[in-house]
């Protein structure tokens, strides 16, 4: 068995600059024992902070159904990168106990997600407790009718409030250079929507990404890792504002 380290050794080990250096030193005596452990650096105690939820998670399960297109599925981002995945880390670092389910599809239209919209509620293991739907980018890019982009979201607000599922709408707006018409319509239909099915509404969810170049990738079109980070801080709240209580 090795002699102890004597207190003079010690202390000159403590007394070094680099607490990384002390614990390297440390871990290979001997006589650094379980009964003397040495303390963690900075940045080990800032990670295991990061590692822990702000506020412990708890209640039953609440199952979130992410309903939408490229923005939810994640245009060449990582799936861990994704809005949904990224909104169910928010949500449970915040104490909700959440499950988020993806079901964005790129390129889809408002009339394919409501082909597919009751197959994929059907699908689900468990009644979604709240349907995040986000849909219409694609229409506006294309130029579709607004009151086709209406009829269909309206279609999928109903058949998930039959269901008796909470509803919250992830809004849009145009840009200004579609027409004063087209851009009125397309602008007021995500409020008026709202406001006849008694749905929650983020107004415009992309706009703080929006006008932040760096935050878009060369597409111009979808957010960077960093911009879909910027946006779930944005509308975590909505979305824990839109769960039903219980």
């Amino acid at each position: 068995m090795e002699q102890p380290v004597q207190d003079t050794a010690m202390s000159s080990l403590l007394r070094r600059s680099s607490i990384s250096v002390a614990i390297a030193a440390c871990l290979g005596l001997a006589a650094c024992d379980a009964q003397a452990p040495v303390p963690p650096t900075e940045e080990q105690t800032q990670d295991n902070a990061a590692a822990e939820p702000a506020v412990p998670v708890s209640g039953p399960q609440r199952d979130i159904l992410a309903f939408g297109d490229s923005l939810f599925a994640g245009y060449n981002v990582p799936k861990d990168d994704s809005y949904p995945a990224k909104l169910e880390v928010a949500l449970r670092e915040a104490g909700v106990n959440a499950r988020v389910v993806n079901a964005g599809v790129s390129g889809d239209t408002s009339a394919a997600g409501r082909q597919r919209f009751e197959f994929t509620l059907s699908a689900q293991e468990e009644t979604p407790d709240l349907l995040v739907l986000e849909l219409g980018g694609n229409d506006l890019l294309r130029g579709l009718d607004p009151a086709e982009t209406r009829a269909n979201l309206a279609a999928m607000i109903e058949t998930a409030q039959a269901r008796g599922i909470d509803v919250l709408l992830m809004g849009m707006q145009a840009p200004p250079n579609v027409g004063p018409e087209f851009l009125a319509e397309f602008n007021g239909l995500y409020g008026s929507l709202a406001q006849e099915y008694g749905v929650k509404l983020v107004e415009n969810w992309i706009a703080e990404v929006a006008m932040q170049p760096e935050l878009i990738q060369s597409d111009r079109i979808h957010p960077t890792v960093e911009g879909i980070e910027l946006l779930v801080k944005g509308t975590v709240d909505d979305v824990v504002a839109a769960l039903p209580e219980g």
